[in-house]
């Protein structure tokens, strides 16, 4: 008999609320995620899955629950610091990339931060730009691009370390119909090509629908669809 596949994500029973308390974000949250798969978490804003990407990836830490990621636990402070460094790559809506460096420059933050040599680095970020288009704009600085192009830019970053989960919270937001479909279609293709867990937070429905699951997150809790 062959073995379950264990989940790369697993969320059993997390709670999280702000304001001591006084603002429930998230109740009795459950959610496995497996390898490859194209997760939308879909809702209106304030419904929570910004909060849960957050606390997936280590940026916030649940009230009570547990949490497993690439089986280390996000709450474990070592474990956070390996996470971000080796496991996950985020992508934002507003991309926070640094405005005054190049898209070469920004793409060696994540690889200098992992101890990465300069030109395992180099031939990486020359990979990753040739990949997602933008290897014509590799030493522009990230100011003067377009906002697709920043976009492409932050899923490069994302990528940097050949994380295993993309976590990318309304990466399509700020974009234009045409440009916010380019880039789903990106991480779309991450997800089925490279086998790379891709957890997408979003407000509209065309993406969440184009993805593998969709779950709906409403006040709160997960209702998967």
């Amino acid at each position: 008999m062959n073995k379950p596949i264990e989940p790369i994500v697993s969320a059993h029973g997390v709670w999280k609320a702000f304001d001591n308390g006084q603002i429930s974000v998230l109740r009795d949250v459950n959610l496995e995620v497996r390898t490859g798969e194209l997760v939308a978490l879909w809702g209106a804003s304030g419904s929570g899955k910004s909060t849960l990407l957050h606390l997936i990836g280590g940026l916030d830490l649940p009230d009570r629950g547990e949490l497993s990621v690439c089986q280390r636990d996000p709450r474990n402070e070592a474990d956070r610091l390996v996470l971000r460094r080796r496991h996950l790559g985020f992508v934002f809506q507003l991309h926070n990339l640094i405005a005054d460096l190049t898209v070469a420059e920004n793409l060696r933050v994540p690889a200098i931060a992992a101890g990465t040599s300069f030109d395992i680095a180099e031939k990486r970020i020359c990979e990753l730009a040739e990949q997602v288009g933008i290897s014509h704009r590799i030493k522009h600085r990230i100011q003067d691009l377009s906002g697709g192009e920043r976009q492409r830019t932050a899923i490069c970053r994302a990528l940097m370390n050949s994380p295993e989960i993309i976590l990318a919270d309304e990466p399509t937001g700020s974009l234009d119909e045409k440009t916010g479909e380019t880039v789903f279609a990106l991480l779309r293709t991450l997800a089925e090509q490279n086998r790379i867990t891709v957890i997408l937070a979003t407000h509209e429905r065309r993406f969440a629908e184009a993805c593998h699951r969709r779950i709906r997150v409403r006040d709160g809790q997960l209702f998967e669809e």
